[in-house]
């Protein structure tokens, strides 16, 4: 299975709380943190609703 390296480019602060629930939810607390998550719908989605703060990419392994 792939998996998303997903990026916080942007911040949190002033945003809807869903949308930091979000960010939180990825597991991203701050400015340029990056996860290496499991390429899965539900974290898609996520990174859909969070599209304007996050940078994706995908990665192999």
């Amino acid at each position: 299975m792939s998996k998303l390296k997903v990026i916080q480019r942007k911040s949190g602060i002033g945003r809807a709380e869903r949308q930091r629930a979000t960010l939180r939810g990825l597991g991203l607390t701050k400015l340029n943190q990056e996860r290496i998550l499991e390429d899965t719908p539900a974290i898609r989605g996520m990174i859909n609703k969070v599209s304007h703060l996050v940078e994706w990419t995908e990665v192999e392994g």
